[in-house]
């Protein structure tokens, strides 16, 4: 199976601003590369790069008044890379602006998909806290990914996975939290203003306390609806289903959590209707297949195991591990990252493609620098 190369990975330390140059640097060519993929997908709902602009300005009030460091921080990824602030705000809010730019058209939904779980210590075969994901999105995003290591002089330092130009994406910090995130859609999206969703997920990995990353994602005004797994190292772990306006919680169940993109809290499917099925159907047995292969080794789990769970092909190419096929919103799609973290250790093993490519790459929170390993 030929490799695919792997998501480099970049150092930043400093002020908001120094940290984003030095970002906007050394990725420059993978922040154009994704900024030209959605202005290209964008483009084919009639927005030209004018609008485009419109669109992202309107967040930057909203990103102010959240934490004014991120637009500095953003504005220093744009001068570094050589692009318009207002492309980088795009990039951090793309989830939010992709699906306000189709309304008034006929365009199909085109989820950002991913399967979910977390072991707690109780599950596992060293009494290790292990916390994976696989992130279903555009194949091409294979091209434009990235590993950040963000040294912080006030707070936890940050070891995240992200579309180049973005802020974070999933990850762990220093004090043992970590983050994974699943699209979720609801009758409630698009009905008030918040704070764009990948934006939540770099406030609680800036957090020392699970309190207040939990807080981050519960009570925080959102536009959009999403799941977010939260762990923490000690062996912590919940979920949380996020609508904009309300958010509800799940529990693990014998040490396993896991979640993929459809709602599962009875008092949400109470509340809300789950949109998002129609475009994700094979959501409602990947969680399934995934429980179902852990459960069968509770006690015994590895991280090879979470990673075999990962890779299941079954009923492929809708399967828990996507090969790249087209979507219902018409753009190739595919399961873009295998993501394994050992929240304690700071350690993340990531594999681009891995319906393609079971090569991974093990990047350190602590260590000099990202090591290559074959499975």
């Amino acid at each position: 199976m030929a490799a695919v190369p792997p998501f480099p990975m970049i150092e930043l330390s400093g002020g908001p601003e120094a940290r984003g140059e030095a970002h906007g640097r050394q990725a420059g060519d993978r922040v154009r590369r994704s900024i030209g993929h959605y202005h290209a997908q964008l483009a084919q709902g009639g927005l030209d790069a004018g609008r485009i602009h419109a669109l992202a300005r309107d967040f930057v009030p909203r990103v102010e008044a959240f934490d004014g460091a991120y637009v500095a921080e953003m504005r220093g990824i744009a001068r570094g890379a050589g692009v318009a602030f207002e492309d980088v705000m795009l990039l951090n809010c793309r989830t939010e602006i992709l699906q306000l730019a189709k309304r008034g058209t006929p365009a199909e939904d085109d989820p950002d998909g991913c399967t979910g779980a977390i072991l707690l210590p109780e599950a596992t075969a060293d009494g290790a806290l292990l916390h994976g994901q696989n992130w279903d999105w555009k194949s091409e995003c294979a091209e434009t990914g990235v590993v950040l290591r963000i040294r912080r002089e006030d707070g936890p330092d940050i070891l995240t996975f992200v579309e180049a130009g973005g802020l974070a994406r999933a990850g762990l910090n220093a004090a043992g939290i970590a983050v994974t995130a699943n699209y979720l859609e609801s009758d409630r999206d698009y009905r008030q203003e918040g704070v764009p969703l990948s934006l939540l997920r770099r406030k609680a990995l800036e957090q020392s306390q699970v309190a207040l990353a939990i807080r981050t994602f519960y009570a925080t005004p959102k536009s959009a609806s999403n799941n977010i797994m939260l762990s923490h190292a000690s062996g912590f772990a919940l979920d949380i289903e996020c609508a904009p306006d309300e958010s509800f919680l799940l529990e693990p169940q014998d040490g396993i959590l896991v979640h993929a993109n459809h709602w599962r809290s009875p008092a949400a499917l109470a509340k809300l209707k789950d949109t998002g099925i129609a475009a994700t159907p094979d959501s409602v047995y990947r969680d399934r297949r995934v429980l179902d292969a852990l459960r069968a080794k509770r006690g015994r789990l590895t991280m090879d195991d979470l990673r075999a769970a990962f890779l299941d092909d079954w009923q492929s190419p809708w399967s828990v591990c996507r090969p790249p096929r087209m979507n219902m919103g018409g753009n190739l799609s595919a399961t873009v990252a295998m993501i394994l973290m050992r929240p304690a250790e700071g350690h993340m093993e990531i594999a681009p493609l891995p319906a393609l490519n079971r090569h991974f790459t093990t990047y350190s929170l602590h260590g000099a620098s990202a090591a290559r390993a074959a499975e």
